[in-house]
């Protein structure tokens, strides 16, 4: 099989492409594409709230017994521990960023997401290409080359896309922990040297991003200033408008293997993928 390597200090990372597509899938959805299964997405900026509403759909669909999974941002196990010391350490260059999460993301997609969608499962992503689309460009990354990293992807069945006001968002983040972390305030950028005034440079430059993005690729926008409930009804309703859900109903045959993600309860903080 194929293979590009990327290193990482004492680590060598291999992307694995030999199966994947490339070229014409990220100009379709994978109904489009002809897959049995249909794959969610959510995104927003951190502290949207979009964690909590994919957690709660995601509850929901499991007790109506239905066939899902569940992948978040940076979680590959073959990646997110050399993710976390480059962050701890602040070595990580926007292009390295950009490599490292993508490397993440093709790992996740050829061992977890295609293989679900050709099993017929729901596949919930909190977050999907378009958080690189967005974060990458931001820092500094040309759009044509960061898409072309991700062009083997096929497109999510339904986008949703959280929109909360920077201050609102801020304060969800606040709320849960002490302090803004160093990326995820946008602190390698130098933008200013106060971090919460980075923050809402940062955050703000990538919701212009999102928002540029929204109509090229079918967002459904959701405002994430309202009570979560409210959301969440909402959130329920389009989902089962768009989707047969009965046809995704489990058997003993059909239960998710034992490394299927099964995330904690989030707390009302978004942005600990970042």
């Amino acid at each position: 099989m194929a293979g590009e390597w990327l290193a990482f200090g004492r680590k060598s990372i291999v992307i694995r492409i030999g199966r994947l597509r490339f070229g014409p899938a990220m100009t379709k959805t994978f109904a489009e594409l002809g897959f049995p299964g249909r794959l969610i997405a959510v995104e927003g900026l951190d502290g949207s709230g979009k964690s909590t509403q994919i957690y709660l759909l995601k509850r929901w669909l499991e007790l109506q017994g239905l066939k899902v999974f569940f992948s978040e941002w940076n979680s590959s196990d073959l990646v997110k521990s050399a993710t976390s010391k480059g962050k701890k350490r602040e070595l990580l260059s926007p292009t390295t960023f950009s490599l490292i999460h993508a490397t993440d993301f093709a790992d996740r997609y050829e061992r977890q997401l295609e293989p679900l969608m050709r099993a017929g499962y729901l596949v919930l992503c909190d977050r999907y290409i378009f958080t690189a689309f967005a974060r990458d460009t931001v820092r500094g990354c040309p759009l044509e080359w960061v898409r072309g990293i991700y062009n083997f992807a096929a497109l999510p069945d339904m986008t949703f896309f959280f929109k909360a006001d920077l201050e609102v968002s801020l304060n969800r983040i606040l709320d849960g922990r002490p302090q803004l972390k160093y990326f995820e305030a946008g602190m390698d950028l130098r933008l200013s040297n106060d971090m919460y005034e980075s923050f809402r440079i940062f955050q703000g430059r990538i919701l212009e991003k999102y928002l540029a993005m929204s109509t090229e690729f079918n967002f459904t926008i959701m405002d994430a200033n309202q009570p979560i409930e409210a959301q969440q009804n909402i959130f329920r309703d389009m989902v089962a408008a768009k989707l047969d859900l009965a046809s995704f109903t489990a058997s003993v045959t059909h239960l998710p293997s034992q490394d299927v993600g099964r995330p904690a309860a989030p707390s009302r903080v978004a942005g600990n993928n970042s």
